[in-house]
C-alpha cells in the first residue's frame, strides 16, 4: 500500500514537471514577455509581465484544484470573456508568427528537400 502511494506521488510529480517544463519551453519559444514589451514599448516593465504570467499560472492551478466559484453577476462576464479572448488571440498570433519562421529557416539552410 505504501509502495503504491509513493509510486502515485512520483508519477504525479513527474507529470507535473513534464507539463510545467513544456509550458515554460512553449512560452520561451514564443517569446511572450519580450514581444509584449516590444509591442507596448514598455521594456522597463518586463519583470511585471513575467510576474503576471507566473501569477496567472498559479491562479489557474488553484482554480483547477479547488471547488472555486466567483458567483459574479452576468455583467462581469463581459470583461472576463474579453480578457480571455485577447489572451487566446495573442497566443494564436504568437504561435502563427513562430510557425512561419520554420519554413523560411528550412529554405535558408537548404533542408527543404530532406523534410518529409
Amino acid at each position: 500500500m505504501v509502495i503504491e502511494a509513493v509510486a502515485v506521488m512520483f508519477i504525479g510529480l513527474a507529470g507535473g514537471i513534464a507539463v510545467g517544463s513544456g509550458l515554460v519551453a512553449f512560452l520561451t519559444v514564443l517569446g511572450i514577455a519580450p514581444r509584449m514589451t516590444q509591442l507596448t514599448k514598455t521594456h522597463q516593465s518586463i519583470r511585471a509581465y513575467e510576474g503576471a504570467i507566473i501569477l496567472g499560472a498559479q491562479a489557474g492551478v488553484w482554480a483547477s484544484f479547488t471547488p472555486f466559484s466567483l458567483m459574479l453577476p452576468s455583467i462581469f462576464l463581459i470583461p472576463i470573456g474579453l480578457a480571455c479572448g485577447m489572451f487566446v488571440g495573442m497566443l494564436a498570433a504568437a504561435l502563427t508568427e513562430v510557425l512561419n519562421v520554420f519554413p523560411l529557416l528550412a529554405k535558408r539552410i537548404g533542408v527543404t528537400e530532406k523534410i518529409v
